[in-house]
């Protein structure tokens, strides 16, 4: 059934544009609850807290799918959590229209949706194809392995944490700006979503880096990956990104900025297809569920 619901939620996701189809919006609504509580109301201030934030839905839906009886309300209710998982509206529209003004020539603007992109989404300084082969890891196929390996709640688990750590980046950097020397507590609950973040993508990502090598340059990107197999310090975006960049031939034009993005954005696409295909073959062969 994984593979069903993977296969329903990625051809649904890029119909479903509607702002109540969107991680973003429910979790907006989830973070005003929270704030109304008085327990964890301070999650931000508290590394305990912010865990707390994150496991007290997962282990909901886990015990809420578990209930039901029903292979087919099964199908249905974990198909619709995993829609809501995968991708960003936000992104997209991004790319879009960096693609729109680079066909016009209009680089100032190209500039600005790049930095547009990295401020929204807190990402280091790269260029705009590499945050693209980095987000799609992030939005699209580490949701999905994590939907294969551990259920809707495993996809649940990845996105609130995506999100709690990108939103608390936001308020960190907010405070470190204000020069109050009063976020200590931030400091805490920031560097642990940070160090949980980094675990958990460790792994997968040299996974996913193993198959950008098989749809790619195989010879050229694989003494990078060897190069990056045991690091344990390395941010992981680096770790894929430069996998990525030698799975792929081509020939940056200085004048051309679309070249490096939509080539990386059809790299990381060949991925994505390549692990469901694996997907399937485990599935059809009784490996997963």
């Amino acid at each position: 059934m994984s593979l069903i619901s993977l296969l329903i939620a990625l051809i649904a996701e890029r119909y479903l544009s509607s702002s109540a189809w969107q991680f973003t919006t429910l979790y907006n609504r989830y973070m005003k609850v929270i704030q109304q509580t008085k327990v964890l109301a301070d999650y931000r201030n508290s590394a305990a807290l912010s865990y707390a934030v994150i496991f007290i839905p997962v282990i909901g839906c886990y015990f809420l799918l578990a209930q039901i009886d029903s292979a087919l309300l099964y199908l249905i209710v974990s198909t619709l959590i995993l829609i809501v998982c995968f991708g960003c509206m936000k992104t997209r529209d991004t790319y879009k229209k960096y693609l729109v003004s680079a066909f016009k020539g209009e680089m100032t603007s190209c500039e600005m949706h790049h930095l547009q992109l990295q401020q929204d989404k807190n990402l280091p300084n790269m260029g705009f194809g590499q945050s693209l082969v980095w987000l799609n890891y992030r939005y699209f196929i580490a949701v999905m392995l994590f939907f294969v390996l551990f259920g809707p709640a495993g996809a649940l688990f990845y996105r609130l944490l995506t999100t709690l750590n990108e939103n608390n980046l936001v308020s960190h950097n907010e405070e470190n700006n204000d020069n109050t020397g009063e976020n200590l507590g931030s400091d805490e609950a920031s560097n642990a979503t940070q160090q949980l973040m980094f675990w958990v993508d460790w792994l997968p990502v040299r996974l996913v880096a193993f198959g950008y090598m098989l749809v790619g340059h195989f010879s050229k990107a694989m003494p990078v990956w060897l190069e990056n197999l045991f690091e344990f310090e390395k941010e992981p975006n680096k770790v894929l990104i430069s996998v990525a960049q030698m799975s792929e031939d081509y020939m940056v034009d200085a004048d051309d900025c679309t070249a490096e993005p939509c080539l990386l954005v059809k790299l990381a696409k060949r991925t994505l297809l390549l692990l469901l295909a694996i997907i399937a073959v485990m599935t059809l062969t009784g490996m997963l569920p």
